[in-house]
């Protein structure tokens, strides 16, 4: 009988009636229903509408992502400017093989004296992190800005003993300018920077860079809108003084010992309608060559300086 022969080679089939046999477990049946409506091409992941679909998700996630995030001061001497006036690191990188000097021992000391993690790297890492390679061995890492409230930051200009002396900025988008501009307010007995919350240079890396530290020093406070808190200001009794190329009076003619706010410009769009329609005065740096402009950063070291000059006298 089949299945039961003895001969050499004889085997059972599977499928036969004889002994049990392993059914397919309702994969033919499952396979027999319907799936439903076909979704729509651009949920479907490998059609081209759905490709586009998830390219464009992905800008607008990129759009919106956060901007304030960790930054990388890098330089030995914004390091240690930064290292010295206390400023909020969380880690400092040292470069292996990095050639020492003062710089980079008193850095080094006052990182470990204040808790901070020090973490010796290839420098290829920080050939990765500053594209310019300006690092020379040692990078400083911070949180993000811990920007003040415009009236905290009057209040505490109230509060000192020299008239209160605040530098607002307008326009400026360069975090370079705004880095210089700091370290001038730092350096002329300024007390604060008021910034725009949007379309304006922030204080990140290269704002700590170029202000050399004083950014750890000097508060810098947020305005939500920038016109609005001047107004404020001018009501709580502070000169309003914009400065731009076009302003109709000289800086000599101005009144620096007393509460004053200097509203900086830049150099090629200058101030906001609304902004100069609010200044007490506009004021503007003679020349005395073919240059019609100075830098924004330029153009308020003098101004300060000038305020400086008449508060000594």
């Amino acid at each position: 009988m089949a299945g039961n022969s003895q001969r050499r080679g004889a085997v059972r089939k599977t499928g036969t009636k004889k002994g049990p046999t392993v059914g397919s477990g309702g994969v033919r049946r499952r396979g027999l229903e319907g799936k439903g409506a076909t979704p729509p091409a651009h949920q479907r992941p490998h059609h081209p509408a759905g490709k586009r679909a998830a390219q464009t998700a992905r800008k607008q996630q990129g759009r919106h992502k956060k901007t304030d995030d960790t930054e990388i001061v890098l330089g030995r001497n914004p390091v240690l400017e930064c290292l010295r006036a206390d400023a909020p690191a969380t880690a400092l990188y040292v470069a292996l093989g990095a050639d020492s000097d003062e710089r980079l021992t008193e850095a080094v000391q006052i990182a470990a004296d204040k808790g901070i993690s020090i973490l010796e790297v290839p420098r290829h890492d920080l050939d990765r992190i500053a594209a310019n390679g300006m690092h020379q061995g040692l990078a400083l890492q911070v949180p993000p800005y811990d920007y003040a409230h415009p009236d905290d930051l009057l209040a505490q200009a109230k509060s000192e003993a020299a008239q209160p002396l605040l530098v607002a900025l307008d326009n400026i988008s360069d975090p370079r300018n705004l880095g210089a501009i700091i370290r001038s307010v730092a350096a002329f007995g300024g007390h604060g920077v008021l910034i725009p919350q949007r379309r304006s240079a922030s204080v990140t890396a290269v704002a700590w860079r170029t202000s050399a530290g004083a950014a750890a020093r000097l508060r810098v406070a947020r305005a939500t809108n920038l016109n609005r808190t001047l107004q404020q200001w001018g009501d709580a009794g502070l000169q309003i003084v914009g400065l731009d190329a076009g302003g109709d009076t000289e800086i000599d003619a101005i009144d620096g010992a007393g509460p004053i706010v200097v509203v900086v410009g830049s150099e090629g769009k200058g101030l906001s309608r609304l902004v100069r329609e609010n200044c007490d005065a506009v004021v503007s740096i003679p020349m005395a060559g073919p240059t019609e402009s100075l830098n924004a950063s330029v153009a308020a070291g003098v101004v300060l300086a000038e305020i400086a000059r008449q508060r000594r006298t």
